[in-house]
């Protein structure tokens, strides 16, 4: 699902301790390029991410966001939410809205698959999307985008990303998602049916000069390019999964997705939640995560394809330790006598901002900040700590990693029902019954049933027969203890 960043941004080399000096340009940042500005200076910058908010019509996740949010699920929020990493929302508010009265929803996420190993980047989504289904317990959808990968490279073949499509998948069923509440499919494999009358759908809304102006299409890109966003966009639609949510479409597609992604995706859902709201579904929500920049410096992300660029999750505690040393932008000044009188620059020091990423104690991670921008902590000693949590994290992922064979593959990819609970101290809404004309029963929901049709479901039957067996007992339990009180009281009197 998340792009990666062209080669060419990387030159495809090593870069230098120093960020490399480029000509002038404007940040970008869509499905297909991420890099900051370019200063008069030739110095890329960092993303400014307030500006994509503002360019985008995102929302910031706020302090009172984030104090519902722990009113609603009594969970601390993520150190992502705690950091601002995870920084931007499309209607999150309404998906608390629905977890607290109880009405469902699910998470959907992606990969795309274009190498034989993810990235320490490519987890950062996986990582919060894992901690909101074990918050949430919500079911969890995850896109392989193989055919995408075939579209956009101009080198790789089918077989090729269908075998990255294998690993990957590997790959982030490491990270520890429930089987019991994750679907994994890929897109050479699952397009059909339901699935794929939602991507026509959505597709017969989208005209060639929109895609032209979201995505920045040309004459020469070729047609399957163009098409990916309706199957992108679809796989936010409930009613795409009836193996998982039912066949009733009246009450599948008003079931939302919540979206964990990186911000570059945003130009995806952004057509999709349009063409929703035209054709009367429910509207993706969206949670974006800011990127964990390359090696080289900010301005830029980790690539797959630029193995200097980032830490992968294949790589050995020597490998992390010597990209870490070699290639990871520092902060620091030039000289010691320097830097100890004006101290280092967090924000641009790259194992910093790494430690935002992984080490979870804000209290140590915030002594590592004062202490280095004071000057007293070295870059050398600020690199020890980087590399000594990312070895721990990387260890962590590889030894599960292991555990992962084809057979449990098959098993996340099986098209099968979910179980998940979801809230549990949702109120219970028992249906009121209303007699219609003919004699049947239905649930005042307005005048009809569940399904509009002034029907009730099986579920809601079972449910209704369950709620008159508790009232009886409750009755027959009040009517006893009546009578052992007059019993008692008559017995008194004689």
């Amino acid at each position: 699902m998340a792009t990666s960043i062209n080669a060419e941004a990387l030159n495809e080399s090593p870069m230098p301790a120093a960020v490399q000096k480029q000509a002038q340009a404007k940040q970008t940042v869509d499905p297909y390029n991420v890099s900051g500005e370019v200063g008069e200076d030739g110095v890329m910058k960092a993303i400014d991410y307030s500006k994509l908010v503002e360019e985008f019509g995102t929302k910031k996740i706020d302090k009172e966001l984030l104090e519902r949010f722990e009113r609603v699920t009594g969970k601390k929020p993520h150190r992502f939410l705690r950091r601002g990493i995870v920084f931007s929302h499309r209607d999150f508010e309404l998906i608390l809205d629905r977890y607290e009265r109880g009405e469902p929803f699910f998470l959907y996420t992606g990969r795309g698959p274009s190498s034989d190993s993810v990235h320490v980047g490519h987890t950062i989504p996986f990582e919060f999307t894992k901690w909101l289904q074990d918050v949430f317990d919500v079911p969890l959808i995850i896109m392989m985008t193989d055919d995408e990968k075939y579209l956009f490279s101009e080198k790789r073949t089918i077989e090729e990303v269908q075998g990255y499509c294998n690993s990957n998948a590997k790959d982030i069923i490491a990270i520890g998602f429930d089987p019991a509440k994750t679907f994994i499919f890929s897109d050479f494999d699952f397009v059909g049916g339901a699935f794929y009358k939602n991507i026509v759908r959505l597709s017969k809304h989208i005209t060639l000069n929109q895609a032209r102006a979201i995505f920045g299409f040309n004459d020469s890109t070729n047609i399957g390019r163009i098409h990916f966003g309706s199957i992108q966009g679809a796989t936010s639609w409930a009613s795409s999964f009836p193996h998982i949510f039912g066949t009733d479409e009246k009450r599948t597609t008003q079931i939302p997705a919540l979206i964990p992604c990186a911000i570059d995706q945003d130009p995806y859902f952004r057509m999709t939640r349009d063409v929703s709201a035209r054709i009367h579904y429910a509207k993706p929500s969206l949670i974006h995560a800011k990127f964990l920049d390359a090696l080289q410096g900010p301005g830029t992300k980790m690539s797959a394809s630029v193995d200097e660029s980032a830490i992968f999750m294949r790589d050995t505690p020597n490998q992390i330790k010597n990209k870490i040393n070699r290639y990871a932008f520092s902060g620091g000044k030039d000289t010691l006598e320097e830097h100890r009188a004006k101290g280092g620059d967090t924000s641009v020091d790259v194992p910093y901002q790494y430690l935002r990423f992984f080490l979870e104690d804000d209290e140590e991670l915030e002594r590592i900040r004062v202490s280095y921008e004071a000057g007293e902590m070295l870059t050398g000693e600020l690199k020890a700590i980087c590399i000594r949590e990312l070895q721990t994290y990387v260890a962590g992922f590889q030894e599960r990693r292991a555990k992962v064979d084809d057979e449990m593959v098959d098993l996340y990819m099986e098209r099968r029902q979910l179980k998940w609970a979801g809230n549990p101290k949702a109120p219970i809404v028992v249906p009121k019954v209303v007699q219609q004309a003919d004699g049947a029963a239905a649930e005042a929901k307005g005048e009809q049933g569940e399904g509009g049709d002034g029907k009730l479901t099986k579920n809601q039957l079972k449910k209704l027969e369950k709620q008159k067996q508790i009232e009886a007992k409750k009755a027959q339990k009040a009517k006893e203890k009546a009578e052992q009180e007059a019993a008692a009281t008559a017995a008194q009197e004689a």
